[in-house]
């Protein structure tokens, strides 16, 4: 797979930027919280907006130093612009297959939910090691697509439009299933004393912002649709279809989804 392809694909657009936004260190990374402490240097990689990364800047305080890294310019101005103002927060556009300007720079490493959108996930995690001190730590989250609960089922249009969105990724070279090949892939690498943790995604209707979170499915079709068309993966219709039958669905039928999602650490072994 070209690897212009693959970052094509990975681009977000339209409503799923606010999603970056929406998102904190303590809802949305709680095992990355647990091992902060002040004064840390930390690598936040595929920081998007850089929501979690100012939680990350904010645990360590002002006399660490965290960098956020996207390769998207957009949204590394976004970030400085949202968080620019925090001590010891900065941002930087960066390529994750090449980082060895920041050789063992960082006591952590970290990246979620960018893995799932890596088509060389390998390469990726041997340059983000490189970044991280020896005796130093990573942690990795991401998710497995293919193990997605909903309560009960959507409706027919948006399962049809989520098998193609699963058949459209993995033609870019991205593993759906990622979260599962984690504990392997850092073994794999040197890593020791790894530890998984589940860090799965779920809602409830009695969630305040259950509409909110369950909604990112009805913004992907809205989003990501119009790529999937132009790459022969669904039609106009299809996803609008989706988009429209999955926020009637919400109003009146949704009841939970469970997004399967996995933490692992561990830390980085001798020279």
């Amino acid at each position: 797979m070209d690897h212009r392809i693959a970052q094509q694909r990975a681009a977000l657009t339209g409503k799923l930027t606010d999603v970056l936004d929406a998102r904190s260190l303590e809802r949305s990374f709680p095992r990355l919280a647990d091992l902060l402490r002040p004064g840390m240097t930390v690598l936040d990689a595929g920081c998007g907006t850089g929501a979690i990364t100012r939680g990350i800047a904010e645990a360590v305080g002002p006399e660490g130093r965290v960098l956020g890294i996207d390769s998207s310019p957009q949204l590394i101005e976004r970030a400085r612009q949202l968080h620019g103002d925090v001590p010891g927060l900065s941002f930087a556009v960066e390529d994750v297959y090449e980082l060895s300007a920041y050789r063992e720079q960082f006591d952590l490493v970290t990246a979620a939910r960018l893995f799932v959108w890596l088509a060389e996930p390998e390469r990726a995690l041997a340059a983000l090691l490189g970044a991280v001190r020896i005796g130093g730590q990573i942690m990795i989250a991401d998710y497995n697509h293919e193990k997605i609960a909903w309560t009960p089922q959507p409706p027919a249009s948006m399962a049809i439009f989520y098998a193609a969105y699963l058949q459209w990724r993995a033609d870019a070279g991205f593993d759906n299933a990622i979260a599962d090949r984690l504990p392997d892939l850092l073994a794999a690498c040197g890593v020791r004393e790894l530890t998984v943790w589940p860090q799965h995604e779920e809602s409830e209707r009695s969630r305040s912002d259950f509409a909110a979170v369950l909604g990112v499915w009805a913004d992907t079709a809205s989003s990501r649709g119009p790529q999937m068309a132009r790459d022969g993966f669904t039609t106009a219709e299809q996803h609008a279809a989706a988009e429209r039958d999955y926020r009637a669905w919400l109003l009146d039928g949704a009841q939970a989804m469970r997004m399967y999602m996995l933490a692992v650490s561990g830390i980085r072994g001798g020279a």
